[in-house]
């Protein structure tokens, strides 16, 4: 099973980094497999240790992405790492394991410590569509556009019924993402 989350993790220089990534659920542990080259990657060899953060505030995963990556954090309760200030919940996590990839090594985790902090009171479709469009943007180098445009289409009839102003914030700055993907690939294919 794979959980959509924001993983925090800190840079040998105390650094912390905030990343929307699906962690693999496997029994008791998490793996985290971060795409190379990455700045998780790196931190998690500099540090063996990360903090997942359950939120449904999706402004973070689609801000994570768009360049808007200054969210609050706290210290974590018992590991170095940091903890996401509007999250529902986290775990702290210690890599037990690394399984190297040319592409996505694999760090296996324990769970160090788990704290709960506001009740989660259930998604709306508009925060789904956000989560599926933040992956969708996070591949738009991988993904041939028409796919993409397709994915986006479906994803936008969610927004449009369902969305508060959070996920309204979020739309628009992966829909922005995804024009200035657009407008550079047409600059790069004149010239």
């Amino acid at each position: 099973m794979i959980r959509e989350t924001i993983v925090t993790t800190v840079s040998d220089l105390g650094e912390v980094h905030l990343a929307p990534i699906g962690v693999i659920v496997e029994g008791d542990a998490c793996v985290i497999a971060p795409f190379r080259p990455s700045t998780t990657l790196d931190n998690l060899r500099a540090s063996p240790y990360a903090v997942v953060n359950y939120t449904d505030d999706v402004r973070v995963f689609a801000g994570c992405l768009t360049g808007r990556r200054t969210w609050s954090t706290r210290p974590a309760t018992r590991t170095p790492g940091a903890v996401l200030e509007q999250c529902l919940a986290h775990a702290e996590l210690k890599v037990t394991h690394v399984e190297d990839d040319d592409v996505r090594p694999r760090f296996t985790c324990e769970v160090v410590h788990e704290e709960s902090h506001a009740p989660f009171q259930g998604f709306n479709r508009a925060q789904a569509a956000v989560i599926e469009a933040a992956i969708l943007v996070s591949r738009l180098h991988m993904l041939p556009m028409d796919k993409i445009d397709t994915e986006i289409a479906y994803l936008e009839i969610a927004v449009a019924k369902t969305a508060g102003p959070g996920e309204k914030e979020a739309w628009g700055w992966l829909m922005e993402r995804i024009g200035e993907f657009k407008r550079q690939s047409a600059k790069e294919n004149q010239a």
